[in-house]
């Protein structure tokens, strides 16, 4: 790193006209805070070595292979390609409410001021872990409430909640007679997590597990927020340099028109209305602004949040990790665990402390130092050698105090 540069490293590495914040961004550091520093320093980002890539590869095609096809797009605009993300969304929160599952679902949220991007790996209606589900429910029943109930988050100012947006919205007008229906009030949404592993065992120990915990964390916090239409859609907009009013391009909108829904037939059976035809839905929303708000319609149908602040969340608290072999991509085993919106909040804190430049990174702690022996940048790092040298005078003075014990 340049120490003359003394630049915080969101102005260095995720400032415009670099990309924003990613999920990855945010939950690398939980590893080591100094590693993803020298990698931002050298790389800037986590460098995916040829193995990540093929691993990750082969069990994300086993997975997305399940549910949808992937197809091609051309775009001619930047409001072009950002309008074919939030097209996405709307066909893979369609694909949910007709199958259960959906795949490679993207998100956005402003997180701590910046704007943050992450793609989930799997959406479901089918809790991964019933049993410990069942247990949090027993403990919450019989555990004494005190204390002053949380804070419910708000939408920004001048944003509309969902109760306002869907009385005056015309988007909610003509899905009344669209193939959508009505939300599936009754459903909660569970999120997982896909991660490739060389070996054919699962991760040992909290600390090989927390990046994992809070990326899957932050995926229920973003989704929480894009679905209750709390993200402020033109800080968005603005973060991307983009046009929100902007009339997308005739051949992006020719093309997207073409694509035959693959559960589009399916779900209008189920809500038992007619399928509208894609290029009058697109016609009707030909701009960034209007088809953020058909999307935000779209959640409301699938991952429908009530504004009554006694209303459990559509987002189970159940998030899992899947564990599959690189190159095969067979299932290794997988990992549930509970969310936990105060240890997400105490890490975010901290997190983003050091990304807006109020704090230096630390290394690992000598419990952790199993994390050296496989990192790249072991041997210019100088929280390592401090440590180790801590090491060394703590065993001395061991040493010395056992000796006077002996005498």
């Amino acid at each position: 790193p340049d120490p003359l540069d003394t630049r915080s490293p969101i102005e260095r590495f995720r400032t415009p006209p670099k990309k924003p914040l990613s999920v990855t961004d945010i939950v690398s550091p939980a590893w080591c805070e100094l590693q993803y520093w020298y990698s931002l320093t050298k790389y800037g980002r986590v460098r995916r070595t040829a193995a990540m890539k093929q691993g990750s590869s082969a069990a994300h095609k086993v997975t997305g292979a399940q549910v949808q096809k992937a197809v091609s797009v051309e775009v001619e605009t930047k409001e072009d390609a950002f309008g074919l993300k939030i097209w996405n969304i709307i066909q893979n929160l369609r694909t949910l409410r007709a199958t259960g599952q959906a795949r490679e679902f993207e998100t956005w949220a402003v997180i701590e001021g910046q704007v943050v991007n992450g793609i989930i790996d799997e959406l479901s209606y089918e809790c991964p872990d019933e049993h410990l589900e069942a247990d949090v429910a027993q403990q919450q029943e019989t555990k004494p409430k005190r204390g002053r109930p949380k804070k419910q988050k708000v939408a920004p100012e001048n944003q509309p909640n969902l109760d306002t947006f869907f009385s005056g919205s015309q988007t909610a007008k003509d899905h009344e007679k669209s193939w959508l229906g009505v939300p599936h009030a009754n459903r909660r949404i569970y999120i997982k997590d896909v991660k490739t592993r060389g070996s054919k065992s699962m991760p040992k120990g909290e600390a090989s597990f927390r990046p994992t915990s809070m990326q899957l964390m932050m995926y229920h916090r973003m989704l929480s927020l894009l679905a209750s239409n709390s993200v402020p859609a033109e800080q968005v907009f603005a973060r991307y340099a983009l046009d929100s009013n902007a009339a997308f391009s005739d051949m992006f909108l020719a093309q997207l028109g073409s694509i035959e829904s693959e559960h589009g037939a399916e779900a209008a059976e189920q809500a038992e209305m007619p399928a509208e035809d894609p290029i009058d839905e697109l016609l009707a929303h030909n701009s960034l602004e209007k088809l953020w708000t058909l999307m935000i319609s779209e959640f409301q149908l699938a991952i429908p949040f009530s504004t009554k602040p006694s209303t459990p969340s559509p987002i189970g608290d159940i998030l899992m990790a899947e564990y599959r072999a690189s190159g095969s991509g067979s299932v290794i085993g997988s990992k549930s665990f509970v969310y936990d919106s105060d240890v997400l909040d105490a890490y975010l804190k901290k997190t983003m402390a050091w990304w807006n430049g109020e704090r230096m990174p630390n290394g690992v702690e000598i419990e952790e130092a199993f994390k050296c022996r496989m990192c790249e940048f072991a041997e210019v790092c100088g929280w390592r050698k401090d440590k180790v040298e801590e090491g060394i005078r703590k065993a001395r003075l061991r040493k010395e105090g056992k000796k006077k014990s002996d005498v």
